[in-house]
């Protein structure tokens, strides 16, 4: 039978630095919302520096910015397992 261009095979799975995005991916059953799930998670990471409007550095001083790294941390790491 012919290769089907649109199906994964079952027995490629991606790197483990790629496997949270691999998780995005198949748990959108879009393909196009899938990569656009996928994007915006990236874009959000690019936007965040532009967000930043206080004057303090440090981060003692930032509890919700604290609170928000560790759930990106938990988040990516859930998702790297869920991906494998």
């Amino acid at each position: 039978t012919p290769a089907n261009p649109l199906v994964t095979p079952p027995h490629i799975k991606p790197e483990w630095y790629f496997l949270f995005a691999y998780a995005i991916l198949r748990s959108i059953p879009n393909k196009l919302g899938g990569v656009l799930a996928l994007a915006a998670s990236i874009l959000v990471l690019f936007l965040m520096p532009l967000l930043h409007t206080s004057k303090l550095r440090s981060m003692t001083f930032r509890p919700i910015s604290q609170i928000l790294f560790w759930a990106l941390v938990a988040n990516v790491l859930i998702l790297t397992w869920v991906g494998s």
